[in-house]
């Protein structure tokens, strides 16, 4: 491999004739080639320069090439790269004490590791089944879960088709999303009653003794950066509660600092019962993810089976990187320059809002950000339908800011800023003069589409 050198051109030849890459009709990609990374820069293979300003898939978020976490790898390479999970290793011990004691929320108490985002909700559908002895499990229409068959079934968006007709027993609800409910509450907490008391009506036309768990990405990530208004997560742990439903939070995106937190749910003091993760406990240096349960989910299987299972779970290496990656949290002060970063990044959106006529809404929390963008501010007319882009207006938006040095991605009609936490003001500020420019011409574009109808 150290010498295993091929040019850019060959490069693009080789990756378009043999993969397959995810979410794309294959015959109109042309992926740039990228031969470097390092902190929050990309570097293709002509030493062009690019901000990664989603941290990847809101996975990097200790920037690219930490020397900590690669040594870590390298480390636990030498000494035992692999170990079946029936036997006990220091490094999945470690990592899991630091995940219960250090970072998880106070009632917690083991967890499950897996390999990735996907397959810790399909292990957290099992257990919450297999915990409560019930079958139907409820997700929320903007929502994410993965792709593998049971998470693609907790996903709400349109990358559920593929897996429809689907496995009986899940339901979906709608999220607070406040932008575009069409009721203009007075508060956050109205809107919050609104919500919860319509998902509560819904648990008791399911029926209340056949619903096992509620899965929520506690801030709903690539669909729009939803941020739940205040009391909304409160009135669903409520509901839970009164009907002994497993709340379960998604914190693959939303978990480890990016939120200024450990993971979101701290930041509405909210304890659920299950939170899966992934992303963020390695930062995509290895794959790993998991699920965490709660003490008395834990107790009751010290004399129930736990009928889950994975031959890479608690993966050495991967543990290895895990528990160097929240070394580096720590040792970096990382969830305190993501609060630090998001007020900035905060002030960016807002001045971006104020000045461009194709920005609807800006949401923010920590480094977690989406600007949506629209045809007219006060109709709130999606630039692109939901699920339709015939002009494929949102990629060439996406280009336009690669050009440009601007590394994201957009969803729908959202377009995701989250940088990695490692970020300095600066920075910030120079990677959203790049998006401000850009945003000009998205103006210039629905002046023309506005004048051609």
């Amino acid at each position: 491999m150290e010498n295993l050198h091929i040019d850019a051109k060959r490069v693009k030849e080789l990756d378009k004739k043999y993969n397959l890459h995810s979410w794309s009709a294959q015959g109109a990609l042309d992926p740039a080639v990228i031969t470097k990374a390092e902190g929050i820069y990309l570097w293709d293979a002509n030493g062009k320069r690019y901000f990664d300003m989603s941290s990847q898939l809101v996975n990097v978020n200790i920037g690219h090439g930490n020397k900590k976490v690669i040594e870590a790898i390298k480390l636990q390479a030498e000494k035992l790269p692999y170990l079946e999970p029936k036997y006990a290793i220091d490094v999945r011990a470690e990592l899991a004490r630091k995940v219960i004691e250090e970072v998880a929320p106070e009632n917690m108490g083991k967890v499950f590791f897996t390999l990735g985002g996907a397959d810790a909700n399909e292990n957290a559908i099992k257990i919450a089944r297999m915990y409560t002895g019930r079958n139907k499990i409820f997700s929320r229409y903007r929502s994410y879960h993965g792709a593998t068959y049971g998470a693609a079934n907790l996903t709400g968006e349109p990358r559920r088709f593929p897996s429809e007709p689907g496995i009986p027993g899940f339901v979906k609800f709608f999220d607070p999303y406040l932008y575009r409910a069409g009721i203009d509450f007075p508060s956050e907490e109205a809107a919050s009653k609104y919500y919860v008391d319509k998902f509560r009506e819904q648990v008791l036309y399911e029926g209340p003794k056949n619903v096992a768990a509620v899965f929520l990405e506690t801030v709903t990530g690539s669909n729009g950066v939803i941020i739940p208004p205040k009391g909304y997560l409160t009135g669903i742990r409520e509901v839970c509660d009164e009907f002994g439903i497993v709340m379960v939070c998604d914190e693959v995106m939303c978990g480890w600092g990016r939120t200024g937190e450990w993971f979101a749910v701290n930041n509405w003091n909210v304890k659920p019962d299950i939170i899966t993760f992934a992303k963020g406990i390695t930062c995509g240096y290895v794959p790993l993810g998991g699920v965490i349960v709660s003490k008395e989910i834990a107790s009751h299987f010290d004399d129930h089976p736990l009928l889950c299972g994975l031959t890479y779970s608690a993966h050495p290496i991967s543990c290895a990187a895990g528990i160097a990656t929240i070394d580096v949290y720590k040792e970096e002060n990382l969830l305190q320059n993501s609060k630090e970063m998001g007020r900035v990044l905060g002030e960016e959106l807002e001045r971006l809002k104020e000045k461009h006529a194709c920005v609807g809404d800006v949401r923010y929390i920590g480094l977690f950000s989406a600007v949506e963008l629209v045809k007219d501010k006060k109709t709130k007319e999606a630039l692109v339908s939901y699920g339709s882009d015939p002009e494929r207006i949102m990629p060439k938006i996406i280009r336009m800011l690669f050009e440009k040095g601007f590394s994201t991605y957009s969803h729908e009609n959202i377009i995701i800023v989250a940088p990695p936490l490692i970020i300095k003001e600066d920075e910030l500020r120079e990677a959203m003069l790049i998006f401000d420019d850009v945003l000009g011409w998205v103006d210039s574009y629905v002046v023309e589409q506005q004048k051609s109808q």
